[in-house]
């Protein structure tokens, strides 16, 4: 039982159908319920046609604790919520329901994006590494031969021993990439033009430098003016014989028209986690060359892996109630270089 003069904020968590099942386990509920002033089970799909349940719950708001599909927070919405001062984003990006009305009103917002860099990184290693042994050529040589063969003759050229890897976007998930990494035999090479220090392990070089000399590529920019088609038709005929180009970050960034006469010659191989448009026609070659392995934007978080992220959300909303700052605070400025 909580005292009559109740301290704690009022709470309304606000997202797409059925991400808030996904996302908070019975436990985080009863944290939620143990922190704020919430009804852990009322959550709110559309702020701009909100019912009667969540109209009173919005007014009475002092943080949304958001997720993917969260309606976007434009000044109409902001009028319904008086009380709101903080968003707490139980996901990566911020851009989709993060308004200029919500930096004007002063609203302070976080969000579990390093907790979402995690799995995609770990995602980036596994396709790292299976690059190197190129699994996906053996993977389609065995099925073709079902019988012994030279396999130590046909993989001369192959393995993971002192190549060179070269990461785009010194992002979180890009510097996770490179922590991991750090136990293996590779160079490292990392492009970035707003970083002038490179992490440790890393050499800093450009564009087509970078691509003209690591065999294994992978993409962890933002997705911004500045980086649409980054991957252009220069950088991936660059790109060494063999090479292979992982895209974890979003489609955008790759021109897809350069990069479909590479794969169809069979000189790159790609793992492509994001694709643009986000999901490929259905007579997409991606779908069917047996270079590619094509997955449906799997590397962030999903199953039990949203949990990490409803953690990393409710520290920050226990950070908030303590009257401490945000560990991990987005501000307006950080939106112009990241995702």
């Amino acid at each position: 039982m909580h005292p009559a003069t109740d301290n704690r904020p009022a709470l309304l968590l606000a997202m797409g159908p059925g991400i808030g099942e996904r996302l908070l386990t019975e436990a985080h509920r009863t944290r939620l319920t143990a922190l704020t002033r919430t009804d852990p089970h009322l959550v709110a799909h559309d702020l701009t046609d909100p019912g009667p349940r969540v109209t009173a719950a919005l007014a009475e708001a002092e943080i949304l604790l958001t997720c993917w599909g969260a309606t976007p927070l434009t000044t109409e919405v902001l009028d319904r919520a008086p009380r709101l001062r903080a968003v707490v984003h139980a996901a990566g990006s911020v851009k989709h329901h993060i308004t200029e009305a919500c930096w004007d009103r002063g609203l302070r917002v976080t969000s579990a994006a390093a907790a979402n860099a995690l799995p995609v990184a770990e995602y980036t290693l596994a396709a790292i590494l299976l690059a190197g042994k190129r699994v996906l050529h053996s993977a389609e040589r065995y099925a073709e031969l079902r019988a012994d063969h030279a396999w130590l003759a046909e993989s001369a050229a192959w393995g993971n021993y002192r190549r060179t890897i070269g990461i785009i976007g010194a992002s979180r998930i890009g510097r996770r990439v490179i922590e991991l990494l750090r136990p293996f035999d590779f160079e490292i090479l990392l492009y970035d033009p707003y970083v002038t220090v490179p992490p440790p392990g890393a050499e800093l070089t450009d564009l087509d430098q970078l691509c003209a000399r690591s065999t294994v590529v992978s993409v962890h920019a933002p997705q911004l003016p500045s980086t649409y088609r980054m991957i252009g038709a220069r950088q991936l005929a660059a790109m060494p014989d063999g090479a292979t180009l992982i895209n974890t970050a979003r489609g955008s960034l790759v021109d897809e028209t350069a990069l479909l006469p590479h794969l169809r010659a069979g000189r790159l191989d790609a793992i492509l986690d994001v694709t643009d448009p986000e999901l490929p026609p259905p007579d997409s070659p991606l779908y069917t060359l047996p270079n590619v392995l094509l997955t449906p934007h799997v590397a962030g978080s999903l199953g039990n892996e949203l949990h990490r992220m409803a953690d990393q959300a409710l520290e920050e909303v226990a950070r908030y109630g303590r009257g401490e700052p945000f560990a991990e605070e987005v501000r307006a400025s950080d939106l112009q270089h990241s995702a």
